[in-house]
């Protein structure tokens, strides 16, 4: 085994040349519009099941520059993904990554009602009266939330689900696969906060292409 020598600023660039050959070695070709965001998610996971299972609403990834463009922010469910979110390419269009998951009213308001602070999260920021796109990597129940209030009239401008887990993980997944909104899905138990931060900087990234 010998260790290659590559310039910090040529990691990334060189990890995502070997990923681009190692899926076309195993015959799989992702669609262009499609393939910065399947790419990062796989980079950010050394996961290849992402290009089988990632699903993508037609037109999705155009819609969310659209929306970014138009000063969409940004919901999350952790404050890993608000971290590794590029606030700093958001804010160029006007837009800014929220998280309340730790705000001393949610967690006052779900222990009242006996729910998750996710669940409550996506409640207060359905009333921010701004665009926004979902970016839910860790709570199912979040999901759930914004389905059921879609379900009354809801409607945001993207939902990105990718939680992680066991329970309600799938049923929650598929809740927003059966609407209208646009949305990027990744089918299964797999995902994570890493992975919605993935998608969302896919987007961010490229979004003057």
């Amino acid at each position: 085994m010998q260790i290659q020598h590559i310039l910090p600023s040529d990691i990334e660039k060189e990890s995502f040349r070997i990923i681009r050959g190692e899926l076309a070695e195993m015959g799989k070709q992702i669609p262009k519009e499609l393939e910065p965001t399947v790419i990062r998610v796989i980079h950010t996971t050394a996961d290849f099941e992402y290009a089988d299972t990632m699903s993508f609403s037609e037109g999705v990834i155009q819609k969310a520059r659209d929306a970014i463009k138009n000063g969409a922010h940004i919901v999350t469910d952790t404050n890993m993904a608000l971290s590794g979110i590029s606030r700093k390419t958001l804010a160029k269009y006007g837009g800014e990554v929220h998280c309340f998951m730790a705000d001393e009213d949610v967690a006052e308001d779900a222990k009242k009602r006996q729910v998750t602070r996710a669940y409550v999260s996506m409640e207060k920021a359905s009333k921010l009266g701004k665009p926004l796109i979902y970016a839910i990597g860790n709570a199912p129940t979040a999901l759930i939330r914004l389905r059921e209030l879609i379900d009354e009239g809801y409607r945001p401008e993207v939902i990105i689900g990718v939680p992680v887990g066991f329970v309600n993980v799938v049923e929650a997944k598929e809740l927003i696969l059966e609407t209208d909104i646009p949305y990027i899905i990744n089918v299964g138990r797999k995902g994570g906060s890493g992975v919605a931060a993935a998608i969302c900087n896919s987007i961010l990234y490229n979004i003057e292409k």
